[in-house]
């Protein structure tokens, strides 16, 4: 994870109250693209919150974004999220 992975990972668990975060800095992969240029990072995370319990996908994710607000003005180029809840988390990592 980079620091700056980190960070977000940091920010995402205290703004959320999230008990599960994964962010995973894919800016390497995009070398060249106009917001890596600018500066903005390219991420991919996983949160999980029981913040999301009754929220649609969208509604989730705009959850997130929410809270990354600052960070999307400038740290944050691109942000492809997976929002679970707690029961979908551990489902989820029961079927493996």
């Amino acid at each position: 994870m980079s620091e700056r992975s980190d960070l977000l990972a940091t920010a995402i668990r205290e703004r959320l109250d999230a008990v599960h975060v994964e962010v995973e800095d894919e800016s390497h992969l995009h070398a060249g693209h106009a917001g890596a240029r600018e500066g903005g990072g390219h991420f991919r995370a996983i949160v999980v919150s029981e913040r999301f319990a009754g929220l649609n996908r969208v509604q989730a994710q705009r959850l997130v974004y929410g809270a990354l607000a600052d960070e999307m003005k400038g740290a944050i180029h691109a942000l492809a999220l997976r929002t679970l809840t707690p029961a979908q988390w551990h489902d989820l990592q029961g079927a493996d």
